[in-house]
This record gives structure tokens, C-alpha cells and sequence, in this order.
């Protein structure tokens, strides 16, 4: 990453202590702005979250959805929480550097940006090289997203982080697997940094505005659309007239119809394949391999012959599944006939 001299930034504000804030508090807390983990999905590439899922977090339509690390073992943000003071302590150990906790949520000292906030995880002190410290763990899964240095989306937090703190340089130590330590340097970009103002600045208008962003075709965007808009009201409204609302009508259509044809020639070719293996477990080919197992057998409840045996069953032990929208395409026999 390009390294750019700049002059010196003042230092940030500190909005709010988070010592002795509790979580519900402290997620409340973050919905007066962008914090830096958020940067990426407020520009629009996060590949976790979507512009349309930050937005109703941050309008208060969508509850945070990520488990609370301190109750979950299970979830990714337990361990990365668990290990974060380990990964810092090791960080200390390999390069000197002393590392202190920054006990608050940040905000940029510009009045025009008070909605830029951060919360590091270490600030490094006593060091002219390097002065922040961002913390991360990564899995099996995670690890192959570091093959090439730090992930863009977490390139984009710490230039957020930079920007808020006023700092020139970071590093990033990350644990991969449990078991490899690397260390990342990230040198502030102020012209990357520009570019982010401007379009989380944009993002944080339609907050302000209260309108929503438009969905991107992630799967974040289609459960905050289903939360968004949860019931419909039996009216219709007509669109005929709508040109654009017309040409994406048409190219969905030609879409599923695309995918329809290429889901069958995906079978067709999965079944030649599966007739060719007969028994065989794994087959070999030259560009990789199929293996066609057989799962192990099961036994699970046949709820329909025990409510038959005793119907006062579903009385006794009622379980409500909210209803959902189908979205379902209907085509004239004119536009089908074009």
C-alpha cells in the first residue's frame, strides 16, 4: 500500500468510556456513527454484511445480530475476544512494541465528520513507528483469506481507524489456524482515506435521511429486505409504466430462465458422471476428483404417526413458525410471446 506524507492530525475525541458499559449500551452507543468494523459494509464491501443490514442497525428497525461473544463459545467473536489479549501480549513479545487498551469509542475531531468512530483494540505507546494495533484471529476457512496480506475489508477498518486517531502507521497481528502469528504493517493512505470519507459519508446520509440503500444481491440484503418489509398488504401496485422497474423485471426473467437451462446441464452432467462411478466411492479425473458416499443411517421422530396415535400431542407442545413472503413470477403470455 502506497505510504503519502501528510501534516500532522489532531488527536480524536473520546465520545464515551466503555470501561463500565455494558454490551446492550455499548452497541447502543455505536449507532450514533460508523465504527471502523463497520467501514466496509457502510462502502459497500463487506462480504459479511450489507449497506441495507448496516442501515436498519443503525436506524434501530434490526437488532445487532451478531452473539454476544461473552455467552457464545461457539461463535468466531468468542475465541477472537478470548484470544485477542494473548495474540497482543505474543505481538509485545516479537517486537518490543508495548501495547496499551483504549478503553472508549472514539469520534473524529472534525465537526463535520462526528460520525466517524473507532474502537481499537491496542494503541501502541512509546513508539514513533507504529501506533496502533489491530487484533485478529482467523480459521481453516478464514486463514486462505490472508494468503495474499490483509484482506481489503480489514485494510478498510484500520484506514478508518487512522483517520479517526490521526495516526500514520498500524500493524495488524493475526493468529491463523491457532498456530501461525504474522504481522502486517499498514502505512496511512490519505488519499484511500479521502475516497472512504466520501462514501461513508454518503452511506451515513441515507441514516440521516432515513432512506434506505439500495440491496446489492447478498444474502444480508435479502434477510434485511425480509425484515424490512415482513407482511404485505393484499394491494397491487402497478409498475407497467416504470421503465427501469420493467427492464429489471424482463432481465429476471432471462436470468432464471438462463439458470434454469444451466441447472439442467449441471444434472445432466452430475447423473453421467454418477453412472459412469456405478459403486465406486471416489472417482479420479485429471483436473480433481469426486467421491459419491453414502451418509449414515438415522432415526428421528415420525411426528405425523405420533400425532395420529395421540392428537393432543400439538396442544401440549404448539411450536408457532412465523409466515414469510414467496416471491413469485408471473409472466404474461404477450411478454412471454416478445
Amino acid at each position: 500500500m502506497e505510504t503519502i506524507t501528510s501534516t500532522p492530525h489532531r488527536a480524536p475525541l473520546r465520545l464515551v468510556s466503555t470501561k463500565e458499559m455494558s454490551r446492550d449500551e455499548w452497541l447502543e452507543a455505536r449507532k450514533q456513527g460508523i465504527g471502523a468494523s463497520e467501514a466496509a459494509a457502510a462502502i459497500g464491501i463487506s462480504p459479511y454484511q450489507s449497506q441495507l443490514e448496516l442501515w436498519m442497525i443503525k436506524t434501530g428497525r434490526l437488532a445487532q445480530t451478531e452473539e454476544d461473544p461473552v455467552q457464545s463459545a461457539h461463535a468466531p467473536m468468542y475465541w477472537g475476544n478470548i484470544l485477542e489479549p494473548i495474540i497482543a501480549e505474543h505481538y509485545t513479545k516479537l517486537t518490543g512494541r508495548k501495547t496499551r487498551r483504549v478503553n472508549a469509542i472514539l469520534q473524529h475531531p472534525d465537526k463535520d465528520l462526528p460520525w466517524m468512530l473507532a474502537n481499537l483494540d491496542y494503541s501502541v505507546v512509546g513508539d514513533s513507528a507504529v501506533q496502533v494495533l489491530e487484533c485478529k484471529t482467523a480459521g481453516e476457512y478464514g486463514a486462505k483469506l490472508w494468503k495474499d496480506g490483509v484482506p481489503h475489508y480489514y485494510q478498510c477498518q484500520v484506514q478508518h481507524q487512522l483517520a479517526v486517531t490521526g495516526k500514520q502507521t498500524a500493524e495488524v497481528a493475526v493468529l491463523l489456524c491457532g498456530q501461525e502469528f504474522r504481522v502486517y504493517r499498514i502505512e496511512r493512505d490519505d488519499e484511500l482515506i479521502a475516497q472512504l470519507i466520501r462514501l461513508e459519508r454518503e452511506f451515513w446520509s441515507y441514516v440521516e435521511s432515513d432512506t434506505p440503500p439500495p440491496a446489492d444481491g447478498s444474502d444480508s440484503a435479502d434477510q434485511a429486505l425480509r425484515a424490512l418489509y415482513p407482511r404485505d398488504t393484499g394491494e397491487t401496485i402497478n409498475l407497467k409504466n416504470d421503465p427501469v422497474l420493467n427492464e429489471a423485471f424482463d432481465g429476471l426473467i432471462q436470468v432464471r430462465d438462463s439458470l434454469d437451462t444451466l441447472n439442467k446441464e449441471e444434472r445432466s452432467l452430475k447423473q453421467f458422471i454418477q453412472q459412469s462411478m456405478e459403486d465406486h466411492s471416489r472417482a479420479l479425473f485429471a483436473n480433481g476428483s469426486v467421491s459419491w458416499k453414502r451418509s449414515k443411517d438415522s432415526v428421528s421422530l415420525d411426528a405425523s404417526a405420533a400425532l395420529k396415535a395421540n392428537p393432543s400431542l400439538l396442544e401440549q407442545y404448539p411450536l408457532q413458525r412465523p409466515g414469510s413472503r414467496r416471491f413469485l413470477i408471473k409472466q404474461t403470455n404477450e411478454g412471454a410471446g416478445s
